[in-house]
């Protein structure tokens, strides 16, 4: 288990019961199992104390936790059929942005989401999950596809941003962005998109401009990162708690304000802590959005979601 900053009195905790459970098992003489129990029931008081009422830079760690479950998790879990497909048939494979057919619970569909990584190696082949014009152009032809053969389109958003790479500048970063946000508005399918870890920037809305968006309980959305705001507005990267709190990025703010549909709980202490449900209600939601979208039309379906994000902030508006 890899702990955050905030969890080191857990760590501690843990670890003891876990000291004494090793104790057990060298020596099978000790009974050791009423402290060892007595410590996971504090864990666990202290794990629940924690994560009550996290503060918005909390939830940005608890966002970007490394053994949250990833892209590739939720396409190798929830569906079956997957059938990859790569390229977009310009210039290359953006490794960060991954995709193809499948099916959900017989439902065929076209899955696309930003994938970070797992160790070193693979973080690095997916460029921690910052794609470049290739990887929109990627999703934009997927969408095409599915677009023409009828096909849901499901998005998985997990990405700090866009790449701002030189390369990637030459190549038209932002044009590929923005045509990857206009062809979500165009599609006539069901377009479904949840954010799993980070939303960062249009990077993520080039995805996400979905006839419904979910959010993790503990995932973040934001049009800047807390560090790149505090850089900006104050020259200091360490104010990036207060950037945090001023940017409204949690799941929770963001529903109130109608930027996002639903929230999808997640297990107590984050989805790291049980991968395997946290994936599992995702799932759920997928599934539930997608049947209630499947009565509309084409033309509904792209009109549903254009008055969706025209009539965004108009409440904020009227007040």
């Amino acid at each position: 288990m890899n702990y955050l900053e905030f969890e080191k009195p857990l760590a501690e905790v843990e670890g003891k019961a876990e000291e004494l459970r090793a104790m057990a098992r060298s020596n099978a003489e000790m009974d050791i199992e009423k402290e060892a129990a007595a410590l996971d029931r504090k864990a666990q008081t202290m794990l629940a104390d924690l994560y009550k009422d996290l503060s918005p830079w909390r939830k940005c760690q608890v966002a970007r936790h490394p053994d949250r479950p990833h892209c590739s998790d939720y396409i190798e879990t929830l569906f079956t059929d997957y059938t990859p497909l790569a390229g977009d048939r310009n210039f290359a494979d953006d490794q960060a942005v991954m995709g193809g057919l499948a099916r959900l619970n017989d439902r065929p569909l076209m899955v696309i989401g930003h994938e970070k990584g797992k160790d070193t190696q693979s973080r690095i082949e997916k460029n921690f999950g910052m794609a470049r014009p290739e990887g929109y152009r990627k999703a934009i032809r997927l969408m095409d596809l599915a677009d023409r053969f009828n096909l849901p389109v499901v998005t998985l958003i997990d990405t700090p941003g866009a790449y701002p790479g030189k390369g990637a500048e030459e190549r038209g970063q932002s044009e590929a962005i923005a045509r990857s946000t206009e062809k979500c508005l165009k599609i006539g399918v069901p377009l479904v998109s949840v954010v799993i870890g980070e939303g960062g920037s249009g990077g993520a809305v080039a995805f996400a401009t979905a006839n419904r968006v979910a959010m993790l309980e503990h995932s973040i959305y934001s049009v800047i990162s807390p560090e790149g705001c505090a850089s900006i507005l104050w020259k200091d990267a360490e104010k990036m708690r207060e950037a945090a709190e001023a940017l409204r990025l949690t799941a929770q703010d963001l529903h109130k304000l109608d930027v996002i549909d639903r929230i999808i709980a997640e297990p107590m202490g984050g989805a790291q802590r049980d991968p395997d449900s946290t994936i599992q209600s995702v799932g759920v939601c997928i599934d539930d959005i997608l049947t209630q979208l499947s009565s509309l039309s084409r033309d509904e379906l792209v009109q549903d979601r254009r008055t969706k994000f025209l009539n965004m902030g108009q409440s904020g508006l009227a007040a």
